[in-house]
């Protein structure tokens, strides 16, 4: 398929810079695959759609302030980091840097007055650096010291304390993660316990949502792409949550394309029931889902509005019709509703 076959008209405007006053007040658009309706409602109204014995499935992935600033020792040079993900050890992260010509292998730069050290160690994939820190104490509580949210580059603003707690879902456990899972980004925890009141069961996955979340797609040829590979984990408490669900008959309700593609690269069929099933353990996953793909775990999605030719709006392509879902798309910018991260909501049924 051709990349041009994703494409849309976005307005600038609609693009959301801030998040909503209210996390579930935002707006949701339903798409029922079965019928062909779209319906215009709230976030909150998705417990509408939820049925006791489905499972929600969501990332619980914790956003790290990933983006430093710092001085080049020797020259006082001014350099930003961008952290990528954690590579072979506890201190060496592959990075990227800006301006990355100032920066090269043996090169160290000093943050925070001397809190933080970092010294270039070598060279990761696409330009960026990999690199090893030094510090005093613990990593996570220097970096929630010194640095700043990584907001996506679409937001044309600096990271305010506002973001620390608002670019998090109200759920996010175990750090790592330069980007937020943002369709979880609408729940608020009394919302869950609706949820759980009604009879839907609540699971948890860890997909560390690195860097390659914001490359663009730069092949003409979609099949030509190839996807960054991403840490994730799945606890044998939830996988069983999970496939329990699976086999009394309920549906999994994917909060988000990481949740998504961490059950489906977990997926494995049970000999005994015949059944797609997910594996509970550690491994990295580098899946590229787009039309063509066979599901095996996910019923419904729960997404927000992605960018034009990104693999994001590939993935719910193939979990819906292309056409139906730039239509849909269309219909979004029509009826002016927020996109991408910090905008409002779709729920696929």
């Amino acid at each position: 398929m051709n990349i041009e076959d994703f494409d849309y008209n976005l307005p600038e405007k609609l693009i959301a810079q801030s998040p909503n006053p209210e996390r579930d007040t935002c707006r949701l658009m339903v798409l029922n695959r079965e019928k062909g309706t779209i319906q215009h409602l709230h976030f909150y109204d998705i417990l509408d759609f939820l049925n006791p014995g489905d499972c929600l499935v969501m990332n619980d992935s914790k956003v790290i302030p990933a983006r430093l600033f710092g001085v080049k020792d020797g020259t006082g040079a001014q350099v930003e980091f961008l952290l990528s993900k954690r590579v072979s050890g506890e201190d060496n992260w592959e990075t990227l840097v800006r301006p990355g010509r100032r920066l090269k292998k043996g090169d160290s730069v000093t943050f925070g007055d001397g809190k933080l050290h970092a010294v270039i160690t070598g060279y990761g994939d696409d330009g960026t650096r990999i690199v090893h820190f030094s510090y005093d104490g613990i990593f996570f509580e220097r970096l929630e010291e010194l640095g700043r949210m990584p907001l996506p580059p679409y937001i044309e603003r600096e990271a305010t304390e506002c973001d620390k707690e608002q670019y998090q879902t109200v759920y996010a456990k175990y750090k790592g993660s330069v980007a937020a899972p943002t369709a979880g980004l609408h729940f608020t925890k009394e919302l869950l316990r609706k949820a759980e009141i009604l009879g839907v069961k609540l699971a948890y996955v860890t997909l560390h949502v690195g860097i390659g979340t914001f490359r663009p797609v730069k092949t003409e040829k979609i099949e030509e792409h190839h996807m960054h590979f991403e840490e994730y984990s799945i606890s044998p408490e939830n996988a069983k949550i999970i496939n329990d669900t699976i086999l009394n008959g309920g549906r999994i309700v994917s909060v988000g394309t990481t949740s998504t593609r961490t059950m489906e690269s977990a997926a494995a069929k049970d000999p005994e029931s015949g059944k797609y099933l997910v594996k509970s353990g550690h491994d990295t996953t580098g899946i590229f889902i787009y039309p063509g793909y066979e599901w095996k775990i996910v019923n419904s999605l729960i997404t927000n509005f992605h960018l034009p030719k990104s693999t994001l709006i590939m993935l719910v392509s193939s979990f819906y019709d292309r056409e139906k879902v730039l239509e849909a798309y269309r219909i979004a910018v029509e009826e002016k509703y927020r996109f991408f991260s910090y905008g409002d909501a779709m729920l696929l049924i």
